[in-house]
This record gives C-alpha cells, structure tokens and sequence, in this order.
C-alpha cells in the first residue's frame, strides 16, 4: 500500500489507523466526534439508520452500548451483522465499517455504565427505548421513581451494555481534489482470516 497525504493511511494494522484518525479528529470535531451512523436490517431486509456514540475501538473491535429491548438490538441479535460510518467534517475524512455482532463482555459494560453521569444512568433505567410515549412527562415520573428506589448509586441494568462490532471490512477515505478522493479498504472474508488491502478508484 502506497500511503498518501503525509501518511495518513500508513499502518499494518486498521484499528490502530482508526484509532489514530479518531484522536485526531477528537482536536477537531465540535461535538461528538464518536458519532457514526449505524445501519442494520429487520426480518424483512429493511435497512435502518440512527446515529450512536461509538465509545471504544479495541484492538479487534468497535463497541457500543445501548438497551438490549431497543430495536437496533433486536436486528442486531436476529443478523448478527451490522455496519457503521464515521463521518469528520473537519478533516474530510470518513471510515467505513461492515461486520459480526455480538454483544460486549459485561465487565466493560458494567465499567462504563459507572462512568455515565448519574442523571444518564437513571434516564436508561427508565426508558423503554424504542417503544411509543404518549406524554414525556410518564418519563419523567418514572425518573424520579427510579431515583427513590435506586439511590446514589444505580448499578448497570441486565436490559442495557454494549455491543461489540467484529470487521470483515473497513474503508478508510479521504477528500480528494476535484473528487479523487483516495479510499483504501481492508477486507477479510471472515474473521479469522488476514486482511487484504487495496486502493479503490474515487
């Protein structure tokens, strides 16, 4: 692989290139620079989209936490599959993830769940995520019920943690002049197997 634009591409391994644009997007991007679009499917084939926060690249994933009634959770655990894109307007670069999905290993969900601000974690108690609200106020009251019944200190509910996002295929591109941008994809027809990677036309 010829890297270009003062190396940005450079590296043997994509989540450490990843991570790299992630850092140095979080010096450019106003708000949320771990925001990426997350797509999956229903039983029917019907794509959907919402924006999530992708809190961690590990060495081999990408993961994300959510409620586990949720509707994104319910197409991820019928697929399996699911695929994502950063989008950094500030550097003109975007990653594009596609890959197996399962969820995370509670101890990371329990970690981060406890350093989610306090308000947070009673708001995922208290939200049947994804299912209709027909007054925001019931919300409310069963915030501040849950703050009576759960204290200072309310623990990971089992109904909420992470999902953790395995690659068979990440593309990594960059603007280009007069749209020849540069794209570079990392593919891999299963987990196990090794990564290639190729230069694509823009």
């Amino acid at each position: 692989m010829v890297p270009t634009k003062k190396n940005i591409f450079a590296g043997n391994d994509p989540f450490e290139i990843a991570r790299r644009w992630y850092f140095e997007a979080s010096e450019t991007e106003l708000n949320d620079p771990d925001a990426v679009a997350l797509a999956t499917v229903d039983e029917r084939g019907l794509p959907n989209v919402r924006m999530v926060l992708m809190r961690f690249i590990l060495d081999d994933a990408f993961v994300f936490f959510t409620n586990y009634e949720s509707v994104k959770a319910a197409e991820i655990l019928s697929s399996g599959k699911a695929a994502f894109v950063y989008h950094w307007k500030s550097l003109r670069r975007q990653i594009r993830v596609r890959g197996e999905v399962s969820k995370e290993d509670l101890n990371l969900s329990d970690k981060y769940f406890g350093e989610r601000s306090k308000q947070s974690r009673y708001g995922a108690w208290a939200s049947k995520q994804s299912k209709p609200l027909f007054d925001k106020n019931v919300l409310f009251e069963r915030i501040e019920k849950i703050k009576v019944e759960l204290g200072n200190n309310p623990l990971r509910p089992d109904f909420w943690g992470g999902f953790k996002l395995i690659p068979t295929e990440i593309e990594f591109w960059a603007d280009g002049e007069y749209r020849l941008h540069d794209r570079f994809r990392w593919s891999r027809p299963d987990i196990a197997k090794e990564w290639e990677v190729n230069r694509l036309y823009p």
